[in-house]
């Protein structure tokens, strides 16, 4: 959905035009459109990601790294 409206608001489309054509694919609310808040938490996410990429690749990889020990038999 990132990649859709960050394409359509480069072309020049308000978060609220895109948001109706957007579809949540999974979970409780499948099916329906996404809220405007929610689209504003992922471009803001999306755009800290982009101005920080080490930091988001640190927190990746540290979480891949505690994830995977606690799932190793003991």
């Amino acid at each position: 959905m990132i990649h859709t409206l960050l394409r359509r608001r480069a072309g020049g489309e308000s978060v609220e035009a895109i948001r109706q054509d957007l579809i949540i694919p999974t979970g409780k609310r499948k099916g329906q459109n996404p809220s405007l808040a929610s689209l504003y938490r992922a471009l803001a996410a999306h755009e800290q990601a982009q101005r920080h990429p080490g930091t988001v690749a640190a927190a990746r990889a540290e979480y891949t790294t505690t994830h995977t020990a606690a799932q190793e038999p003991a």
